[in-house]
């Protein structure tokens, strides 16, 4: 090991919120960003959301289901002021703050941390680790990125991060690291993990859609399929270090598939490794047609997410006119005539958008159901920026991330009762599939 080498410690903090899960959950940004620094530095990865760790399960009967999903241990914990009008239990997410700092007292002193940042307002847990390390001796230089970092820069650079990535500009990090990676394209550094049994990638960058709830038409990036070589790379990469379950994390996988994601298909299902796929970002369902169903399946892809939001077609042509209930039809109908059951199909249905008096949510609900496959509730937050986000400031201050929320917002909007009621809903329609 070169003593030249500058040390870095790569970390996922703990989550603060009133629910979580581990949905295939895995600091992808960060990890990529890794892949390009493994031969120019010595990393050392902390994932505090890392199931797979002895303290998260000493007895060995981690609870999980058979796509390697479970529930996160927990800690329950006082409600942030700005959420003390939400009658949920609010809680810590992850590992225990002590195994953390073992870890550094073990592992240190580095001389940069780089924070993988996700949804905004989880950003308590960012500033419990910001803390942490500014404890430590001799100081450490923190850079912060990931989405809460591009949303909300200004209230990031207020937790003490010496420079914060936007995007993907990763042009600061390089300054302050002085050096620059080479070009030739590197895996994500999945090597941080003692054991790997799930992992997520993507076969696509950005989204051609202006959704008007989403920040992606906000970043500026453009679509693009990844080139069909690094795709492959990434996939032989995971199969190699013994990965059972694959989460694509693509805002848009199906848009212009022959350049890379049919191709990728014909190479899984040439050379297969008995990898389970998955697809927890919704799936542009109008896009689904039947051979690209039938080459999914047969590559191994196993729960397939829709994005339906509404069956109300003003809503879908307030909010981006993503697709009628007809196509959302014909994709279930291509997907189980490939063989996949109802019961590993899923519609995301929308709940307390600010346009919810044109939703239609129980009628959603129950178109979805009738064509036999589940529902999941996706809670709407209101993200600053966006159409949607921008219409809730008569509502709440979106200038305190907490109340972007996704449980809140909601109640708020709505009240707890109309919102239990649609859960209930939700619960009793699942069980029958």
């Amino acid at each position: 090991m070169s003593a030249m080498k500058p040390k870095i410690l790569l970390m996922n903090p703990p989550i603060y919120d009133f629910a979580a899960y581990d949905f295939w959950l895995k600091p992808y940004g960060l990890l990529r960003t890794a892949g390009k620094l493994k031969s120019i530095a010595d990393m050392y990865l902390f994932d505090f959301l890392n199931r797979r760790h002895t303290a998260f399960d000493p007895s060995g009967k981690l609870k999980e289901d058979r796509w390697g999903r479970g529930e996160f241990p927990s800690e329950r914990i006082e409600k942030p002021a700005a959420l003390q009008d939400i009658p949920r239990y609010f809680n810590r997410f992850g590992l225990p703050h002590h195994i953390f700092r073992e870890f550094l007292d073990k592992n240190g002193p580095f001389d940069f941390a780089l924070i993988q940042t996700s949804l905004t307002y989880w950003y308590p847990g960012v500033r419990e680790v910001i803390e942490t390390l500014r404890q430590t001796r001799p100081p450490i230089k923190i850079v912060l990125g990931g989405f809460y970092a591009t949303c909300c820069p200004a209230h990031a650079a207020d937790l003490g991060a010496d420079r914060i990535i936007r995007n993907n500009d990763l042009w600061p990090l390089w300054e302050l690291l002085g050096t620059q990676p080479e070009d030739s394209y590197q895996p994500p550094w999945w090597e941080g993990y003692p054991i790997l049994d799930k992992a997520v990638m993507t076969l696509t960058d950005g989204c051609p859609f202006q959704c008007s709830y989403c920040y992606q038409p906000l970043t500026g990036k453009p679509f693009q399929p990844r080139p069909i070589d690094e795709c492959i790379l990434d996939y032989e990469h995971l199969a190699r270090l013994g990965v059972k379950n694959i989460a694509f994390y693509d805002d848009a996988l199906l848009v212009r598939p022959r350049e890379t994601l049919m191709p990728f298909l014909d190479h899984v299902i040439r050379n297969p490794h008995g990898v389970n796929l998955h697809t927890p970002n919704a799936l542009h369902a109008r896009m689904l047609l039947p051979e690209l169903a039938e080459r999914m399946a047969c590559a191994g892809f196993k729960t397939f997410y829709l994005g339906f939001e509404s069956a109300s077609e003003d809503f879908q042509k307030a909010t981006g006119g993503k697709l009628v209930s007809r196509e959302l039809a014909d994709a279930v109908e291509a997907l189980k005539t490939a063989g996949i059951p109802g019961s590993q199909i899923t519609a995301y249905a929308m709940l307390g958008h600010p346009k919810s008096d044109i939703q239609q949510v129980e009628e959603s609900m129950h178109f979805a159901h009738s064509l036999g496959i589940r529902i999941m509730l996706a809670d709407f937050s209101p993200i600053p920026g966006t159409p949607d986000g921008e219409r809730c400031r008569q509502y709440t201050d979106l200038d305190e991330p907490l109340n972007h929320n996704k449980t809140a917002f909601p109640i708020r909007l709505l009240g707890k009762d109309k919102i239990n009621f649609f859960k209930d809903l939700c619960r009793n329609l699942n069980r029958q599939i």
